[in-house]
């Protein structure tokens, strides 16, 4: 019985040295912005030495706590909206009305995409509505701030800690800066990308529509989007669509206003 429980006290002992080692690699996540300043020291530590440049590096310790991020976090009530409600509410009338007229004015530019990678223009013009109403909206927060911000933060570290190298890797690149603005969480560009899907998808400067109009085609062909399949609930290309947002308000919407704007016609009810 003596050597068993002291096998038992060397194994709980070793189990605690490992938990220990692991927590010690991760910076410590924190609810408020009184520990921010000690997080981006402790994490700057470890990105160094997961071959972070000095730019990068450099650019998250002038980073600030970003309060207006962590109040949108915690407020996104337009999910839980009724499809009716979310409709409505996101101007999806004036978006499909718009996009018909796009469809038609930049009708090479959307030719092009479709032949590339097989996405028609109905959903790209939607998600590009629906994300930044056609490039007028595309947030003024700064980038940065807002992803270190949520990878500090303790309600979703582990995601926001995947963003943040990753845009860490785009500022050493100098594809983005640690001037650039984007929306409340990060998202940057005329469809709001996160720095994650720009390192696997982005096609250029995000900030030029037909770029990333591009970036949004490349990211639906690599989530199995399939040229002349549908794309409404149901139909072999909808998933596709659910992999940009995880809403199902908001991919039934995409649908939606994607098939009306592909479909054209007058300005009949969305339905």
């Amino acid at each position: 019985m003596i050597k068993g429980r002291t096998v038992a006290t060397a194994v709980i002992g070793a189990t605690a040295l490992l938990l220990s080692l692991s927590m010690a690699e991760a910076a410590t996540c924190g609810n408020g912005p009184g520990g921010f300043e000690a997080w981006k020291r402790e994490f700057s530590s470890e990105a160094q030495g997961k071959g972070i440049g000095q730019t990068a590096l450099s650019a998250l310790m002038q980073a600030n706590y970003a309060s207006a991020t962590i109040a949108a976090d915690r407020g996104q009530r337009s999910f839980s909206l009724t499809l009716d409600q979310f409709l409505a509410k996101r101007g999806a009338t004036t978006i499909v009305a718009k996009g018909r007229q796009l469809k038609q004015s930049q009708a090479a530019l959307f030719a092009s995409i479709q032949q590339r990678y097989g996405v028609p223009p109905g959903p790209l013009i939607a998600i590009w509505g629906m994300e930044t109403g056609f490039g007028s909206q595309r947030g003024n927060q700064n980038m940065l701030s807002s992803i270190a911000t949520l990878a500090y933060d303790c309600r979703r570290p582990e995601f926001f800690t995947d963003q943040l190298y990753a845009a860490l890797k785009l500022i050493d690149r100098g594809t983005l800066s640690g001037a650039t603005r984007g929306s409340m969480h990060g998202e940057v560009g005329q469809t709001q990308f996160m720095p994650k899907n720009i390192l696997a998808y982005g096609t250029g400067n995000l900030d030029v529509a037909a770029n990333a109009l591009n970036s949004t085609a490349n990211f639906l062909k690599a989530h199995g989007w399939r040229a002349g399949a549908g794309y409404q609930p149901g139909e072999p290309n909808f998933a596709a669509i659910e992999a940009w947002n995880a809403a199902g308000v908001y991919q039934k919407a995409i649908a939606l206003m994607g098939r009306q704007i592909d479909e054209g016609g007058g300005a009949a009810a969305l339905r």
